[in-house]
């Protein structure tokens, strides 16, 4: 018995995961799907990929955020060369193998000091997760973790409200890093590491506001900035 036809729904998922592989290089989200092809509902999304993973057009992979991976069999289906689609299914692969999580673990205030955060990054719901391609970012990346900036001091390192920093755990922190620190009254910023004999000189990158200076024994480094991503509106 011959198999029952692709749907037009069908077909249009499969369609959009191939247009945005090509063009972003990694797999949509269950949600840009149904976006793209007009169904609010991700169970209903879920059904047409366990349909098309059924017959043999996609992998799965659940443990992976946007595991989906193309197959050869497309070309059967929609009509393309093997060869391109084989390429597509190489870079698919190749983006889920290198696509990074970065768990997001709160707020820095990239303003005054706010009392009340105490700096303990370490409690996170692993859906709230930065992706990125683990190229982008240079050296160990088992312990990164995101921060959202909140506030206006770091606007003249393109640094703005709103904004993620990626950050890695570093204690040994250089003159001129950019860093998230503790304090030991029970406050958490982000700033300018300066070292100055007894003190620690922790400096805005906005010409309205003042430097910050604190006794080296009271701030505990939490973090170095490794990578900014703006958000746009």
């Amino acid at each position: 018995m011959a198999k029952k036809a692709l749907s037009e729904r069908q077909k249009n998922i499969l369609a959009y995961i191939q247009e945005y592989v090509a063009e972003f290089g990694r797999p949509p989200t269950i949600r840009e799907i149904g976006g793209a092809v007009n169904i609010s509902s991700t169970s209903v999304v879920n059904y047409n990929l366990t349909k098309l993973k059924e017959r043999g057009l996609l992998e799965r992979d659940s443990d992976v955020s946007r595991g989906l991976r193309l197959t050869e069999k497309v070309a059967e289906t929609t009509g393309k060369a093997v060869a391109a689609v084989g390429k597509v299914v190489e870079e698919v692969n190749t983006a889920v193998s290198n696509l990074l999580r970065v768990p997001l673990v709160g707020n820095i205030v990239a303003g005054s000091p706010i009392e009340g955060v105490n700096g303990d990054f370490s409690v996170y719901d692993d859906e709230d997760a930065i992706e990125l391609s683990s190229s982008m970012i240079p050296g160990r990346k088992d312990d990164l973790f995101a921060l959202r900036v909140s506030g206006d001091s770091m606007i003249d390192a393109m640094v703005n409200d709103g904004d993620i920093v990626i950050m890695r755990p570093e204690y040994n922190v250089r003159d001129g890093d950019m860093v998230a620190v503790w304090l030991r009254d029970d406050t958490t910023t982000l700033k300018y590491f300066f070292q100055e004999g007894k003190k620690v000189r922790l400096q805005p990158a906005n010409p309205t506001m003042d430097p910050i200076y604190v006794d080296r024994k009271d701030v505990q480094v939490q973090g170095k900035v490794m990578m900014v991503l703006r958000q746009t509106a």
